[in-house]
Formats: C-alpha cells, sequence, structure tokens
C-alpha cells in the first residue's frame, strides 16, 4: 500500500490543469474542426477529471454557499453571451451541470450527517433524506426537460463520486474505511457508463475515450496542490471559450 502510495503524484490543482488542458483540445476541435472525431476524442478527458476536481472541492470545502454560488453566478454570465450570440439555442453549458452537481452533494452530505449522528431527530433524518431526494428528482427533471451540457448523469457524476465520503460525517468506522481513492472512482465510472449508454449526441462513438483518464485519477494523492489555483479555474472557462471564438471569428472575417 505504502509503494502505491508513493505512485501517486498528482495534486488536485494538477488534476484541474490535465482537465483544463484536454478541455482546451475539445473546444478547439469542435469549433475549428468540428468534423475531426479524433481530436473531440482526446477532449473526452476533460468531463471525468473536472468531475471528480468538483467532488473533491465539496468534500474539503468549509463555505459551500459561495462555493455554490460562484460557479452557478459565473455560469448564468457565460448563459448571457451564450443568448446574445446564439438566441435560438436554449443550451446550459457545464457551469450548471456542476451547479446541480454541488447542490446534489450538499444536500446529500446533510442527509449523511443527520443520518449518522446518534442526537438526531428521526425527523431530521427523514426530513433530509426527503430533500436529497428532491434535489436529484429536480436536477432529473431540468435536464429532462432542457438541454444541459452532459445531461443528467453528468450532473451524477461528482455526486457518484461522493456517494462513500464520510469527511466530517459520523459514520461508523466500517463505512468510513470505504472513503478511498479506487471505491470513489468506480463509483463515478458507474456514472460515467449510465452518461455513455443514454447519450444520443453526434459524440456518442467516441464518448467512451472518456475512460481514459481513469489513469490520471488513480494517480491523485489527495492533496491540494501548493498554490490557491481557485479562481484562475473560474476565469480559465470563460476566457478560454472567448479566445476560442474570438479566434475564429476574427479569421472568418479576414476571409
Amino acid at each position: 500500500m505504502e509503494s502505491l502510495k508513493k505512485l501517486r503524484f498528482i495534486n488536485g490543482n494538477t488534476l484541474k490543469l490535465i482537465a483544463a488542458f484536454f478541455m482546451v483540445i475539445d473546444h478547439v476541435g469542435m469549433i475549428f474542426f468540428p468534423f475531426e472525431m479524433w481530436i473531440r476524442a482526446i477532449g473526452r478527458l476533460s468531463m471525468p477529471l473536472f468531475a471528480f476536481a468538483i467532488a473533491e472541492g465539496c468534500r474539503y470545502t468549509r463555505n459551500k454557499i459561495k462555493h455554490f454560488f460562484m460557479m452557478f453566478i459565473l455560469g448564468v454570465l457565460c448563459q448571457i453571451v451564450y443568448i446574445v450570440f446564439d438566441p435560438s439555442i436554449l443550451y446550459f453549458g457545464i457551469l450548471f451541470t456542476f451547479s446541480f452537481s454541488t447542490l446534489c452533494i450538499y444536500a446529500m452530505q446533510n442527509f449523511k450527517k443527520y443520518l449518522f449522528d446518534k442526537n438526531a431527530k428521526i425527523f431530521d433524518k427523514i426530513l433530509s433524506g426527503m430533500l436529497f431526494a428532491a434535489m436529484v428528482s429536480f436536477v432529473y427533471a431540468f435536464c429532462y426537460y432542457f438541454e444541459v451540457d452532459y445531461g443528467f448523469w453528468g450532473c451524477m457524476m461528482p455526486v457518484f463520486a461522493s456517494i462513500f465520503d464520510f469527511h466530517r460525517i459520523p459514520a461508523p468506522d466500517k463505512l468510513k474505511k470505504l472513503d478511498v481513492l479506487p471505491l470513489k472512482i468506480l463509483c463515478m465510472c458507474i456514472a460515467l457508463l449510465l452518461l455513455i449508454l443514454t447519450t444520443n449526441s453526434l459524440l456518442k462513438d467516441v464518448s467512451p475515450y472518456a475512460f481514459l483518464a481513469l489513469p490520471f485519477l488513480l494517480l491523485y494523492n489527495g492533496e491540494k496542490g501548493k498554490y490557491n489555483m481557485k479562481y484562475f479555474f473560474y476565469i480559465f472557462y470563460p476566457a478560454h471559450l472567448g479566445i476560442i471564438q474570438g479566434t475564429y471569428i476574427v479569421m472568418q472575417w479576414l476571409k
């Protein structure tokens, strides 16, 4: 076990940088090379990495409200830009996907907290469980009626990765022993498989390449990283989209 731990050299910041790299490749392929599926196949590695990073962020953050609203508000701002560029399409991007993920994870954390709290009233246990079920149902209904990036199972990927997350949860020791990296990845892979099996998008044939992200996840060491890069990644998403789209527009104008 100790030798395996030594092999894990990828921290949280590095994991998100790798995910960002694959995201850039994916979006460059989407804008400049829409018919080159091998580029989009490489880009599929981004989603599982970011989904796992979202689960880890929800695990350790202490300010849940700030964590959610920063992602959600940025998603709303990006959504306004989408509507300005193409008002004919009502499409909710990846920041909405992960906003829904965080809501479900926090509801699940709240449920687990009451479930394993010996002093909690049975009413609170039931109410927290109903709240979690209601949140998942809401996300399912929203994804059913509106087009959300990666759909319902995309929203559930970070949630599945958090099923055995008992950080700061008064769970029995037997359950806390299940809070290990391989099981987290396995649970997330179930959601990823369901996503691939239920997708009807043009990327259906290249979606299985997302499983190639697993080696990166298995090398994750559970550490945040030396530098605080949280705000960098919030800025990175709209910035890289703006640069790619802006470059494309200029190239079309110069033709």
